[in-house]
C-alpha cells in the first residue's frame, strides 16, 4: 500500500482484478469526493451547502404561472405582458395571430385550453421559428424569444428601479434547479443510513423520526409514539435495523436524537417534519420547541416564563402541553404561565388574575388564589366566566346555507389529499382541525391565493388545485393576518385605520392654525414643516450599537412628542396633537364624539375590543392578535358592499372571554350585512357560534389532510370520528 501510495491491486486466481484503494475516489471512474464531516451534512456550511443556492434550497426564478391568468383567452388578456391583444395593435397582436395560424388555434380559447406546444412557444420562444414584424417604419422577420426570456433580458438590462420593481413580481422562489429543494452537496445527499439519505429523514414528521430511530436502535416498532399510533411513512416502514457493529458506533447519538425527538412530541408537535422553517412557525410552535429543549435539561430550582404556550393547539393537543408543564413543575422548578386558555387555568395551582378593565381601567391584581376560589369571586370577571355565571354567546341562531357555495375541489398542497370543499357565501364558516391537520395549507395558501388571482390580478402563487367554482358570487376577498401594521414607531393604529387624516384636517381649521396658514401636512409626523426634525418625527432615535442590537431612545429635543413647538401650541378643546396621540381608544372616542367620520372609525376600534389601545401606540408593540384587530376595524370602518369574503386566522389569539365576545359580535355583524366569514380556529366558544364547520383530520401532517366532518356545530358534534366534534359535545350538552 505504501508503494502504491493508498491504492492496491489483487490478481484473484480464477477470477478478475480486484482495485483497493485508501483514498475518497472511484479507482475506475476517478470521482473523488471530500472526507465526510458534519459539516457536510449541514447546509448552514459552506462545506455542506448546494453550490448553487448557497444553502437556501430555493432561488428567485421567473415564474411560468405568473405570466398568465389561464381561465382567460389571449384576446383577453391571459398573457399579463401582452395585455389585451384584441384591443390594440403591436407586436405582441401579430405575434399571437401568427401563433394561432400555426396551430389552427382560435384566440377566444382559454389557456388553459390550449396546446402545450402553443403556451410553451409562447412563453419560451424558439430561435428555429421565425416570426413577421410589421410597422410604419420597418417590415421583417426575426426569431422570437418568448415572454420569459424577453423579460429576463430586460430585467437584467434596465437600469431603472421602477422597471425592475415591475419585472419582479414575475419572480417567485422556487425550488433550486441543483439539489431539488435538498439544500446539500450531492455527496451528503447520496450517504443512507437504513436505506435512506439524510434529505429523507428529515422530511419526515416528528412522529415518523421517532419510529425510524426505534427501529434503527431495534427496541420499537412503528406507531409506538404517533398520534393515535399512526405516523410511520413508506420508508419507515422500509428500513433495517442497524447490525450490531454498527449499532455499537451510534448507539449513543441514536439514543440522544431519540430523547430530543420524544420531547418535541410530549409538547404536542408531532405533526411538524423536522425541516420545518422557522419562519413559518407560529409563536406557540415556536415557544413549545423552546420547552422541548427546557423539558430534556433536567434542571430544577429555575422559574419557567411562557406567555400563552397554547397558541394553535387544538384541546387535543393541549392536554399533552399541559402535561409536560406540570412535568416541570414536579421537578421542582416553578412554571409562570400567561394564559386565556380555559384548560389552563382548571390545572394551574394558583391564578393570579389582572384587571378590573383593559388600558387605564386595568393594571390592578383583583384576584389571587386556586381555580376553586376565583370562580367564587365577584370582582373577577374571570372567575365569572369560569364558574358559568357568564358565558360567551353566539349571534341571533343559526344562519342556514342558502343556494350560493364557494367550491373548491382536487387540493393536494402540502399534506392534503385532493381535498373538496363547499363554503356557503352569506354565512360564518370554521374551519377545525388538530394541530398540522392542513387548516392553513387550504385556506390561507390554496383559497386566498387562488381568488386574490381571480379576482383582483394579485400575482401570487396558490398551493395546487384543480378546480375553483361560485367566485362570481364575490366581489372581493381579504385576508386579516397577524402580520404587523407597521415595522417602525413611525406607524401607530390612528395612522393605519385612516383616522389620523381626519384629525389632522380637524386641527387645520382651527382658528389660530387658519391665522398662522396652517395646512393639514403641518400636523402630520411623515412630512417636513410640523414635526420635530431631530427624530424626524419618530418621537425616538435609533441609535446604532454595532456588535448589539440598534436601540431605540426617546427624542431629546421633542420628548418624543414628535412635533416642533410652534405645531404643539396649536389646541382643539384645550389639547394639543400630541396630547389626541396619546389618548387611548376609549378617550378619543368621548372627545372626538361630535366629529361623525372620526367617532365612526373609533368606534369600530372600540368594537374590536380595542379601547385600550393609544392612538399614536407604536406599531412594534402591537401583539398579532391586536395588529389583527385594528386590520378588522379598518374593514369595518369602510363602507358596507358586501358579497366581500374574509379570511382570518386564529383571530382569538391573546384574547380574554370577554374580548372573544365583543370579536364574534363584529363577525356576525360583518355577516349579517351579505359578506362571508371564514376562521381558522381551536377556541370552543367561537367554533360553538359558526354557522357551518369544516373540520380537517383526523391527525396532523402525513395522518391528515382529510375532510372529516362538515355541518352545523350541532351535527358535528354527532361525529365520533371528529376530535372537534368531541369536544363540541361537552360545550354544547
Amino acid at each position: 500500500m505504501r508503494w502504491g501510495e493508498g491504492m492496491l491491486i489483487v490478481d484473484v486466481v480464477d477470477g478478475d482484478e480486484l482495485i483497493l484503494s485508501e483514498q475518497n475516489a472511484c479507482a475506475h471512474c476517478g470521482l473523488s469526493f471530500p472526507e465526510l464531516t458534519p459539516q457536510m451534512f449541514s447546509f448552514n456550511s459552506p462545506l455542506g451547502a448546494c453550490p448553487d443556492c448557497n444553502g437556501l434550497g430555493e432561488c428567485f426564478e421567473f415564474d411560468p404561472d405568473l405570466f398568465v391568468n389561464p381561465a382567460k383567452s389571449i384576446n383577453e388578456g391571459a398573457v399579463l405582458p401582452w395585455g389585451e391583444v384584441a384591443k390594440k395593435k403591436s407586436w405582441a397582436t401579430q405575434i399571437a395571430r401568427q401563433i394561432a395560424q400555426r396551430f389552427n388555434i382560435s384566440l377566444d380559447t382559454p389557456w388553459a385550453d390550449l396546446p402545450d406546444e402553443a403556451r410553451h412557444l409562447i412563453l419560451y420562444g424558439n430561435p428555429n421559428i421565425k416570426f413577421k414584424y410589421q410597422s410604419e417604419n420597418f417590415t421583417g422577420s426575426w426569431p422570437y424569444e418568448g415572454v420569459i426570456n424577453a423579460t429576463k433580458r430586460r430585467y437584467k438590462d434596465t437600469q431603472s428601479q421602477g422597471m425592475r420593481e415591475y419585472y419582479s413580481r414575475y419572480l417567485s422562489q422556487l425550488p433550486c434547479h441543483i439539489c431539488e429543494g435538498q439544500r446539500l452537496r450531492p455527496e451528503a445527499r447520496a450517504v443512507t443510513i437504513g436505506g435512506l439519505k439524510i434529505n429523507e429523514v428529515t422530511t419526515m414528521t416528528i412522529t415518523q423520526a421517532y419510529d425510524w430511530i426505534c427501529v434503527l436502535m431495534g427496541e420499537n416498532e412503528q406507531g409506538g409514539r404517533g398520534a393515535g399510533g399512526k405516523g410511520s411513512n413508506g420508508a419507515t416502514q422500509s428500513s433495517i435495523s442497524l447490525t450490531d457493529q454498527q449499532l455499537e458506533v451510534g448507539y449513543e447519538l441514536l439514543k440522544e436524537i431519540r430523547e430530543r425527538v420524544n420531547f418535541m412530541l410530549d409538547v404536542g408537535l408531532h405533526y411538524l417534519t423536522l425541516d420545518r422553517s422557522a419562519p413559518s412557525l407560529s409563536g406557540g410552535e415556536g415557544q413549545r420547541i423552546r420547552l422541548a429543549s427546557q423539558i430534556g435539561s433536567g434542571l430544577v430550582g429555575v422559574m419557567y416564563i411562557l406567555d400563552e404556550p397554547s397558541i394553535g393547539l387544538h384541546q387535543r393537543d393541549n392536554r399533552r402541553l399541559l402535561d409536560s408543564l406540570l412535568r416541570l413543575r414536579d421537578l421542582g422548578n416553578t412554571v409562570l404561565v400567561v394564559e386565556h386558555d380555559e384548560e389552563t387555568m382548571y390545572a394551574a395551582d394558583w391564578i393570579i388574575d389582572f384587571g378590573p378593565g383593559a388600558g387605564t381601567q386595568g393594571g390592578e391584581i383583583v384576584f389571587q388564589g386556586t381555580p376553586k376560589q376565583i370562580q367564587k369571586s365577584r370582582k373577577s370577571l374571570t372567575g365569572q366566566y369560569l364558574s358559568g355565571k357568564m358565558t360567551v354567546i353566539s349571534g341571533n341562531g343559526r344562519r342556514e346555507p342558502n343556494c350560493c357555495w364557494l367550491e373548491l375541489g382536487g387540493v393536494t398542497h402540502h399534506n392534503l389529499k385532493s381535498v373538496a370543499v363547499r363554503f356557503p357565501l352569506g354565512c360564518f364558516t370554521c374551519v377545525t382541525g388538530v394541530s398540522g391537520s392542513g387548516k392553513s395549507s387550504l385556506i390561507t395558501e390554496t383559497l386566498y391565493p387562488a381568488l386574490a388571482r381571480t379576482l383582483h390580478r394579485a400575482q401570487v402563487r396558490p398551493g395546487s388545485y384543480r378546480q375553483l367554482e361560485g367566485v362570481e358570487n364575490i366581489s372581493k376577498v381579504i385576508h386579516i393576518t397577524q402580520d404587523p401594521i407597521g415595522r417602525t414607531p413611525r406607524s401607530n393604529p390612528a395612522t393605519y385605520a385612516k383616522v389620523w387624516d381626519d384629525v389632522r384636517k380637524l386641527f387645520a381649521q382651527t382658528p389660530e392654525a387658519q391665522t398662522r396658514g396652517y395646512k393639514p401636512g403641518r400636523f402630520s409626523f411623515n412630512v417636513k414643516g410640523g414635526r420635530c426634525e431631530a427624530c424626524s418625527g419618530y418621537g425616538q432615535k435609533l441609535v446604532e450599537m454595532h456588535f448589539l442590537p440598534d436601540v431605540w431612545i426617546t427624542c431629546d429635543v421633542c420628548k418624543g412628542l414628535r412635533f416642533n413647538r410652534e405645531t404643539l401650541q396649536i389646541r382643539y378643546k384645550g389639547k394639543n396633537i400630541a396630547d389626541v396621540l396619546d389618548m387611548d381608544v376609549a378617550e378619543a372616542l368621548a372627545f372626538f364624539e361630535n366629529i361623525p367620520r372620526i367617532k365612526r372609525i373609533l368606534t369600530t376600534l372600540h368594537d374590536v375590543g380595542l379601547e385600550y389601545i393609544k392612538l399614536g401606540q407604536s406599531a412594534t408593540t402591537l401583539s398579532g392578535g391586536e395588529a389583527q384587530r385594528v386590520k378588522l376595524a379598518k374593514e369595518l370602518s369602510r363602507v358596507a358592499t358586501g358579497d366581500t369574503l374574509y379570511i382570518l386566522d386564529e383571530p382569538t389569539t391573546g384574547l380574554h372571554f370577554a374580548d372573544i365576545q365583543k370579536l364574534l359580535d363584529v363577525l356576525h355583524r360583518l355577516t349579517d350585512a351579505g359578506n362571508t366569514v371564514i376562521v381558522i380556529e381551536h377556541n370552543l366558544d367561537v367554533i360553538k357560534s359558526a354557522d357551518w364547520i369544516i373540520d380537517l383530520g383526523p391527525e396532523g401532517g402525513d395522518d391528515g389532510g382529510q375532510v372529516i366532518a362538515t355541518g352545523t356545530p350541532e351535527a358535528v358534534a354527532q361525529m365520533t370520528d371528529s376530535y372537534t366534534g368531541q369536544f363540541l359535545q361537552r360545550v354544547l350538552g
